[in-house]
């Protein structure tokens, strides 16, 4: 796979009938090795392993209800009181991320109303703090450690 922008860590990967499936540390199951995938995987041990996030208080592949339809945010982010803190939204890496990509985000937090937003196709990673009061994100300079998080 295509090296990312991202510390590399040891990626269990296995083939079952022709296909790759890599080991998903917060599912803790194998699960298809697409390119996003790729981009999540690498992405959650670097918040775990980097940033200090506990996996514990990490799932992947959250289901919302969004105007009658079911969604899926890539990673979810709680706090220890168990509310969603953080919507991470992974891409590609061919992915642009442009305004319909944080368009996607925004519309998933319409209905998690979380403090901070992440986006990333592996390449470039985008962090917004939101301000609610003004109705807007703000944009971080870096992906903030966990012991930073406010609340």
């Amino acid at each position: 796979m295509l090296s990312l922008n991202l510390p590399a860590f040891d990626a269990k990967i296995t083939e079952r009938g022709g296909k790759n499936f890599i080991f998903d540390v917060l599912r803790r199951r194998y699960v298809a090795l697409t390119p996003e995938e790729w981009v999540r995987q690498h992405f959650v041990h670097f918040l775990i392993d980097y940033k200090r996030y506990p996996s514990a208080l990490m799932a992947n592949e959250v289901q919302i209800r969004l105007n009658g339809t079911l969604k899926r945010c890539d990673t979810v982010l709680y706090g220890r009181d168990l509310s969603a803190r953080m919507i991470m939204e992974y891409k590609a890496p061919h992915v642009p991320v442009n305004q319909a990509v944080f368009d996607q985000i925004t519309r998933y937090n319409m209905v998690m109303k979380v403090d901070y937003l992440i986006v990333s196709n592996g390449m470039q990673h985008y962090c917004c703090k939101m301000d609610y009061e003004r109705g807007r994100y703000l944009f971080l300079t870096d992906i903030p450690e966990y012991s930073s998080l406010q609340k």
